[in-house]
């Protein structure tokens, strides 16, 4: 199974997707946990992405592809993957495509938890306080955030939809309700 874990900041796709990699046995790719990683370690991909991600912008393609396909050819990856985070673009999924499609493969499906703007400004807020995440703790930059996934994150819907592959899910309710429908969706696979 190789699934898409879409939504917006804040909409609960590292919570569920945790839970998703335990039930189905698969790893959980974050790339904002990667490159908050590569930005603590100091190294040079950190640094140039920790300019993008303090400014709310997405870290550009290039740099972001890169580090995907070098997830997906390890070992782990073998059996199926959720990507939590990626891709945000047309082009970083035409991009997936390719590197699957070179591996004999393709995506499984898209599975998007959709919450309103309100809530993610009040979720990211939240997360802000809770974890320390300076790149949560503007208003500035969360609604820098919730503009740039609605311009080129949300144009995704469309892609996946075409294909048969994209599912929405209600992320409204407990992290227990809204696990019971992405899983209700999973299990059909």
């Amino acid at each position: 199974m190789k699934l898409i874990l879409m939504g917006a900041p804040g909409a609960g796709k590292g919570t569920q997707s945790a839970k998703i990699s335990e039930k189905y046995n698969i790893p959980a790719i974050a790339t904002g946990d990667i490159l908050r990683g590569a930005i603590k370690e100091g190294t040079e991909l950190g640094k140039l992405a920790k300019g993008y991600m303090d400014e709310g912008k997405l870290v550009p393609d290039e740099v972001v592809v890169g580090i995907i396909k070098d997830y997906l050819s390890t070992e782990a990856c073998k059996n199926g993957f959720i990507l939590d985070g990626f891709p945000r673009s047309i082009p970083q999924a035409e991009a997936l495509d390719s590197i699957l499609a070179k591996a004999g493969s393709e995506v499984t499906a898209t599975v998007s938890i959709m919450i309103p703007d309100e809530m993610v400004m009040e979720r990211i807020k939240g997360r802000a306080l809770k974890e320390g995440r300076a790149d949560d703790a503007s208003e500035e930059t969360i609604n820098n955030r919730i503009v740039t996934y609605h311009n080129q994150t949300e144009p995704l819907i469309e892609y996946y939809n075409k294909s048969g592959k994209y599912h929405e899910i209600d992320g409204i309710g407990t992290i227990e309700e809204v696990q019971a429908r992405i899983f209700s969706v999973m299990d059909k696979f």
